[in-house]
């Protein structure tokens, strides 16, 4: 189903959704940048606090990246990550490539397939601690037009 499709039996959530949405756009991409700056500060001190490398800091998923990203770790974080946005009121993501030293286009796939669920309700998705080859990656697959890559 396309994002912003009504399936006939669920109106009331899609107006829910819509509402929502609505709510989630006020926000400005000065606010959410400086917002995933201070979570960032706030989090970098307590990062062992951190369960499964997932944490929900107000309305915001922090996922901390592995150190390689491959096919089979690429389907645990996408169905980890998935379950939190169904359950949990995220509006943005934030993907934290501190310890990242390897990902193939299974990585760009996670960030890809969680970029569309959450730009579907004007969500925004940023990636922190991005190594040079990491950055590289992320341009030359062209996400750079659709995340926001803080240094």
């Amino acid at each position: 189903m396309k994002c912003g499709a009504v399936p006939e039996k669920s109106a009331g959530n899609w107006l829910q959704a819509r509402e929502h949405k609505k709510e989630r756009m006020a926000d400005t991409k000065e606010n959410i940048e400086k917002d995933v700056l201070f979570l960032y500060v706030s989090i970098s001190g307590r990062e062992k606090g951190m369960v499964d490398n997932y944490a929900i800091i107000e309305n915001y998923l922090m996922i901390r990246m592995p150190e390689e990203i491959d096919h089979h770790r690429a389907v645990l974080i996408s169905r980890t990550a998935d379950d939190y946005i169904a359950h949990s009121k995220i509006v943005n993501i934030v993907f934290d490539f501190e310890d990242t030293k390897f990902m193939d286009s299974s990585g760009i796939g996670v960030i890809m397939g969680r970029y569309k669920k959450i730009s579907c309700f004007g969500g925004k998705v940023f990636a922190i601690n991005t190594s040079r080859r990491i950055r590289q990656l992320l341009a030359v697959s062209g996400m750079q037009k659709l995340i926001t890559i803080m240094e």
